[in-house]
């Protein structure tokens, strides 16, 4: 239950005394400042009153008002960009970190802002940030360090597809065929992304096995060379 603060002198209205709180209740604990005022409102717009905080269900009104798909790799961006923990749901602290960082405040602004987030992850110094934050934001489960490989398979599409199509095509295609592995870790996820960018791809001439590579990306080398 919240307490109610004790003040010296004439205390204000009761009805002034709730505004504040209620305010200060939405703001996360802490005062709303001019600064945070239109964000904070369109955030609470999409939150669920019970919790205070934006959940799935949010999310995919907030897609449905930005006219994109809730599995559109831009809410992805964003979400890093916000740099949220836990994946399908936003907080306020993450919500204003994120609208500070792109410098806007209303729907509308985050609409035209989205194709400059897009240009800011493809930058390669960001793109690698991206593409390991993505594989975490996965990890639903507590102390979870794997991901089961049709998931993989999705998010490769989603994250890497458009960059190196041929690569993640035919990766994907030997994950879904092969019978060695279930999951995929973090060391054999960053591999791949250290392989699309260093490796001569389809002929594969400057590969060595014997280099500390994934054996799963050993045995996808094998693989297509035998195709």
């Amino acid at each position: 239950m919240r307490r109610t603060p004790t003040k010296k002198g004439p205390s204000n209205s009761t009805s002034s005394s709730n505004s504040s709180a209620i305010d200060q209740f939405r703001s996360g604990g802490r005062p709303a400042t001019k600064e945070f005022e239109f964000i904070d409102q369109l955030y609470h717009s999409y939150a669920k009153n019970s919790s205070g905080i934006i959940d799935p269900e949010g999310i995919e009104h907030l897609c449905s008002d930005l006219e994109i798909d809730h599995t559109d790799v831009r809410i992805l961006m964003l979400a890093w960009k916000m740099q949220s923990e836990k994946q399908g749901y936003f907080t306020l602290e993450e919500w204003r970190r994120g609208f500070k960082s792109l410098r806007v405040d209303t729907l509308n602004k985050l609409k035209k802002a989205l194709p400059d987030l897009e240009k800011e992850v493809q930058r390669p110094s960001n793109h690698v940030n991206f593409y390991s934050y993505a594989f975490q934001y996965c990890l639903t489960e507590e102390k979870q360090k794997t991901i089961d490989i049709e998931s993989i398979c999705q998010l490769l599409e989603l994250v890497l597809g458009s960059v190196f199509p041929p690569q993640v095509d035919s990766f994907v295609q030997y994950l879904r065929i092969q019978s060695d592995y279930k999951v995929i870790n973090m060391d054999q996820w960053m591999g791949f992304y250290r392989f699309c960018n260093e490796i001569s791809f389809p002929d594969f001439g400057n590969y060595d096995a014997e280099l500390a590579w994934p054996l799963i990306l050993d045995n996808f080398v094998e693989w297509m060379r035998l195709k």
